[in-house]
């Protein structure tokens, strides 16, 4: 997931996607207790996806406030 794609999406579709991407956090976070993860890799790139999510979502937000 790029920043400029990110950039693109509303407020409403950012909010699904950080939900989506918690969602995914949590089954990895469980699959790596049970020892079935296979992609270790993914489990970073769920985590940097999230901060950039909620990075724009802040600056979304500090915009609309100015």
């Amino acid at each position: 997931m790029k920043a400029q794609d990110v950039r693109t999406k509303s407020v409403d579709q950012l909010k699904d996607e950080l939900i989506k991407l918690k969602k995914e956090q949590f089954n990895l976070r469980f699959q790596t207790a049970t020892g079935q993860l296979e992609k270790t890799a993914r489990v970073k790139e769920v985590r940097r996806d999230i901060a950039r999510v909620k990075t724009i979502l802040r600056e979304k937000a500090e915009a609309g406030q100015a």
